[in-house]
């Protein structure tokens, strides 16, 4: 059977109470971020934010949740995972107070023996070079920058001064710019001086007065739209040293990895060309930052970062994973193209650049439901039409009117396809439940993590006709828990209609699917010619205007040579319209430009011709 790989990871992200500590407000969320990739004794293993467990797989597709031990600091964000002589070392963050080291030979049982450390640390990354000499690097803050360190690989103590290696260069790394793609301008001088004593006159002077000297300083700072600096990952490959790092905020589409190197591992490091290194900004759902790369088995390179919902908390997250490498010249990369439809993975070496076999179908699909929800919504749309289900957008979904089971969404893809793999994606909506106890203060406000055990039901059946049905999938007595669990029909089945009826959610919630997303073939023709044009828009943006005949969307790629387009986007213009324009704020100020642009439809891609931009 294929193996298929489509993200986000289709497992249990366990939910979270967290209330507000200014309003009081409660509000349940689900989250995973910021993970670590290790592949330890044949087995690969992600460690992630929030989840009090590491996920365990044989093959990157499936995936179970392993209870980890509480002597851990599970509720510390950004664990860091890593192989230092017979050991896996683990540690997290905790800003303000010492941190620790545990260590094990056992990932799943066990038992972590504790290093007591000597100072406060947040996103950490931890290094042991071919001579066995131990490197720790780490910084999460929009006003200062990743720094790296030697450590005792003993004692996990300091050998020398930490040393600054990462700063935040938004004026000239365009990647780096806060906002939805990248809208957020810097506010500096004499600008920030008002905006600033304006947020002290909205605060209060007494409570102002309160503050520490630093939370004035992270105020200010907040207020400025520098980005943060964060999420470090060191690999060395061919002798050279790739220190990786995050920016711009986990809450906007454009989160990204960027990449430095060296010839040493406390550099002095210089910016890749290739950069942002791993970067999502379109598609179903958004985002690939903060993350770690891994070298599997087979000798493939994967990447595996943070995807972004954050609608119901700003930290509501995913985990996703996607083929990364290096090419001849040593350059890292990673292929976020296509990067949440399936993807297949065989046994052996995977080429990073396929291009997918099967083809969106769903997406301007006739949709109807057993009932819509009237009330308000997280969403940003403002309202939970069926139609949302199938938009190819993971902020936007069908919620129906009650929480009774058989609630049904119903997809009509207008005639008879080929489909081959079918993703459902579950939303929660402004969820109403009781934690199960009191919420505490962890350092990160109050939060807790919910660890009952819940599931998802529901029947995926498939027709031809409209009137006789069969069953795809029964999941009527599962006992898992899956928010974007998958189908796959490797021989395929001729369908036109697709329809999901829902059983049971967690907490009684009522249904909500922001992606019924089917995938196959389709009956018709690739897009027609691509035509596209570009023009810059000072030194960090280009607007991108293009159009194909028959084109459901489109696939913007770009790079620093004409051979590398190692950067792209997904578009999707307005339902039923070939052409559209998007506006790419990623851009390395100076740097050359090479463009294409791709169409895709059901039927297959068409390639555009690469141009020279600047």
């Amino acid at each position: 059977m294929k193996k298929i790989l489509c993200n986000p990871i289709n497992i249990d992200y366990h939910y979270q109470f967290i209330k507000d500590g200014m309003s009081g407000e409660q509000h349940i969320s689900r989250e995973a971020a910021d993970p670590t990739f290790l592949f330890y004794k044949g087995k690969y293993y992600i460690f992630a934010s929030m989840n009090m467990s590491v996920w365990v797989s044989d093959d990157l597709i499936n995936w179970k949740s392993v209870r980890l031990p509480d002597n851990l600091p599970l509720l510390d964000y950004a664990p860091d995972v890593r192989v230092i002589g017979d050991y896996v070392y683990f540690s997290a963050s905790k800003r303000g107070e010492i941190c620790n080291f545990y260590r094990t030979r056992d990932i799943e049982n066990g038992p972590y023996e504790e290093i007591e450390g000597t100072f406060d640390f947040w996103d950490p990354n931890l290094f042991q070079d071919d001579d066995g000499r131990v490197y720790f690097y780490w910084g999460c803050s929009n006003m200062t920058p990743i720094w790296g360190v030697e450590l005792d690989p003993e004692t996990m103590k300091p050998l020398s001064e930490r040393i600054e290696l990462i700063n935040g260069r938004p004026k000239e790394l365009g990647y780096e710019r806060c906002g939805e793609n990248h809208s957020k301008r810097l506010i500096e001088g004499e600008e920030l001086d008002r905006v600033f004593e304006g947020f002290k006159k909205n605060m209060g002077e007494e409570a102002f007065s309160k503050a520490s000297d630093t939370d004035k300083a992270f105020f200010r700072s907040m207020l400025s739209n520098n980005p943060f600096i964060e999420g470090a990952y060191m690999n060395k490959h061919d002798g050279k040293y790739y220190l990786q790092y995050a920016a711009t905020g986990a809450e906007y589409n454009v989160y990204n990895d960027g990449v430095y190197v060296s010839d040493s591992p406390l550099g002095p490091f210089e910016l890749a060309k290739n950069n942002p290194y791993s970067y999502q900004p379109g598609g179903f759902m958004p985002g690939a930052g903060h993350g770690s790369t891994m070298e599997d088995k087979n000798g493939n390179f994967w990447h595996t970062s943070t995807m972004r919902i954050s609608l119901n908390d700003p930290m509501e997250r995913r985990v996703g994973i996607w083929p990364a490498g290096f090419d001849n010249d040593g350059e890292l990369f990673c292929n976020t193209g296509y990067g949440d439809w399936p993807r297949s993975i065989n046994d052996g070496k995977t080429d990073p650049w396929a291009e997918p076999e099967w083809f969106l179908l769903s997406r301007n699909a006739k949709m109807s439901a057993s009932s819509v929800s009237k009330e308000d919504t997280v969403s940003p749309v403002g309202d939970n039409n069926p139609e949302r289900a199938c938009e190819e957008d993971t902020r936007t979904w069908w919620r129906a009117a009650s929480n009774k089971p058989g609630e049904w969404l119903l997809m009509d893809m207008r005639e008879v396809k080929d489909v081959r793999f079918i993703q459902i994606n579950f939303a929660d909506d402004s969820i109403e439940a009781l934690p199960p106890g009191e919420i505490p203060e962890n350092g990160f406000g109050a939060r807790l993590i919910d660890e009952r055990k819940y599931v998802t039901r529901y029947v995926l059946e498939g027709s031809s006709d409209g009137e006789n049905y069969e069953i795809l999938s029964d999941k009527s007595k599962a006992d898992t828990n899956l928010p974007h669990d998958t189908l796959l029909i490797e021989n395929g089945k001729r369908l036109r209609f697709i329809k999901l009826t829902i059983l049971e959610l967690p907490m009684n919630q009522k249904a909500a699917v922001s992606g019924l997303r089917v995938f196959g073939k389709g009956n018709g023709k690739a897009p027609g010619e691509v035509k596209f044009n570009a023009t810059l828009e000072g030194d960090l943006d280009m607007k991108v205007t293009m159009s194909s005949e028959c084109a459901d969307g489109f696939n913007i790629k770009w790079g620093h040579d004409k051979d590398k387009l190692y950067h792209s986007c997904m578009y999707y213009p307005g339902m039923g319209s070939s052409k559209g324009e998007r506006t790419i704020g990623a851009l390395i100020k100076g740097q050359e430009i090479y463009l294409q642009v791709d169409a895709f439809n059901e039927n297959g891609i068409t390639h555009g011709e690469v141009q020279r931009l600047r």
